[in-house]
């Protein structure tokens, strides 16, 4: 027994935890974060303790790689496009009783508005929706969840296998993860199933995730669209 535990190595260098353990920071962070009193340093700390955290864990599985980077870049201006479509031309969606209420929460930002026009706060925020939060999601929904629920070894399961049950599931988990923009969530959770399906690297699903965050933090920024980060 002990030469087996000895052979399978330390918890935290299990492949378990190479695709999940920085999303688990990453709600921790989004549940305590707020909560330090280290007001400005809170944004630019969150990106450095998530990329400690990747590099830590998760560099041995991160493989950047594109078979498709136009087809990956399109993918993420159609994201952008779904996501602020609905409430762009149809005022007052978001207040559908469907999309704010005692189980998805209240339309608002995580960032507090006397943050909003501060350098620092803004190029940190900006940075973690472009380059932190692709990675972290896509390894624990694309890399990890859909795999491990067509197998408990899910090492042994291909990226990009498909079973309609893992990828429901996981569309569905990944909307319900965006609160009141589940709708939109579901459909973005969608594409990047489908996407990663189609071309079978992570890479490709990172940079489709990486270009909808960049031009949706453009968006919140210079329309003033504070809510859209979450």
């Amino acid at each position: 027994m002990a030469g087996n535990r000895q052979a399978a190595g330390p918890w935290w260098k299990s492949p378990t935890a190479a695709y999940t353990a920085p999303f688990a920071v990453f709600v921790l962070l989004l549940v305590v974060g707020p909560k330090l009193p280290i007001g400005v340093w809170e944004q630019p700390l969150r990106v450095v303790i998530l990329a400690a955290v990747i590099w830590f864990f998760s560099r041995d599985v991160l493989d950047f790689s594109v078979v498709a980077p136009l087809g990956s870049a399109l993918l993420g201006v159609a994201v952008f496009l779904v996501w602020v479509a609905p409430d762009t031309l149809i005022p007052g969606y978001r207040d559908h009783w469907l999309f704010q209420n005692a189980i998805t929460g209240q339309v608002s930002s995580s960032l507090p508005e006397g943050f909003r026009m501060n350098p620092m706060v803004l190029v940190s925020r900006t940075l973690r929706a472009v380059l932190i939060v692709p990675i972290v999601e896509e390894l624990f929904w694309r890399g990890w969840l859909m795999r491990w629920l067509i197998g408990d070894n899910f090492t042994k399961v291909n990226l990009g296998a498909y079973a309609p049950l893992s990828f429901w599931v996981t569309a569905a988990l990944f909307a319900s993860e965006h609160g009141p923009y589940w709708d939109v969530g579901l459909l973005a959770g969608i594409a990047f199933n489908w996407w990663i399906i189609r071309t079978g690297k992570l890479g490709d699903c990172i940079l489709a995730h990486a270009v909808a965050n960049a031009l949706l933090s453009g968006y919140v920024i210079t329309a003033g669209r504070w809510e859209y980060w979450l």
